[in-house]
């Protein structure tokens, strides 16, 4: 017991004496889009995507020379379109529809991944791959545009946009890019990530509406460019 604590303190502070921070700033350009279902009747399904955007400050954190842990704070775009059927409950010979609503939402987004870099492939350049996680928070969301909702199968009742979705996301991240070193401590970087959504944002078809086994999750396709300083 005392050599495995021994061996875990030298590893501690190996570590240590090799961790080294950097703090950078990143922008990603995005693709987001939504993946809906639901059982019929009402056969919730994805829409078209939408043009997002996103950006903050990162930083990483390493305790290996190709190792890093990845955080930072970022403001990102989410989103996209999704339709289901409504049914007619009027008296009148209307047939059942396909209606739709456009869902962006703005995120205060906290990842935390594992970057692996390899050895340089050129002259102070090398790639990385990125995998872990994120938990994100919605600061802004708009529903066809507008931050209010007129339900008009419901009685016309209006409701906040913020009320139709869950109050935390959480996605898994994967990701690779290049890095590359333009001068002593400033690198530039750009690269490709995934984000998957995991949490069911809905907050209202099943409870409002009635309907059954909504299930409506993100998705992000994002190119990220960012600067070390």
């Amino acid at each position: 017991m005392k050599k495995l604590f021994l061996t875990l303190a030298a590893l501690a502070i190996s570590a240590a004496a090799f961790a080294q921070v950097e703090i950078g700033l990143k922008v990603s350009p995005a693709v987001s889009f939504l993946r809906a279902s639901s059982p019929a009747p009402a056969s919730f399904q994805g829409g078209g995507s939408k043009l997002s955007f996103g950006g903050g400050v990162f930083i990483d954190y390493f305790f290996g020379e190709n190792y890093a842990f990845n955080t930072g704070l970022f403001l990102t775009g989410k989103g996209g379109n999704f339709n289901y059927i409504e049914k007619n409950n009027s008296p009148y010979p209307i047939a059942d529809y396909r209606n739709g609503q456009k869902l962006a939402i703005q995120y205060l987004e906290i990842p935390a991944t594992l970057k692996l870099f390899t050895n340089e492939i050129s002259p102070a350049t090398r790639l990385y791959f990125q995998v872990g996680g994120s938990l994100s928070f919605p600061v802004s969301t708009r529903i066809n545009g507008d931050k209010f909702y007129t339900d008009p199968y419901n009685g016309n009742v209006q409701t906040a946009a913020s009320a139709h979705v869950f109050a935390v996301d959480a996605n898994l991240i994967g990701g690779l890019g290049v890095e590359y070193q333009l001068g002593h401590s400033t690198k530039a970087l750009a690269g490709f990530s995934y984000h998957h959504g995991l949490v069911d944002l809905d907050r209202y078809f099943k409870k409002n509406r009635g309907f059954q086994d909504v299930s409506i999750k993100n998705s992000v396709v994002a190119l990220d460019l960012g600067l070390k300083f």
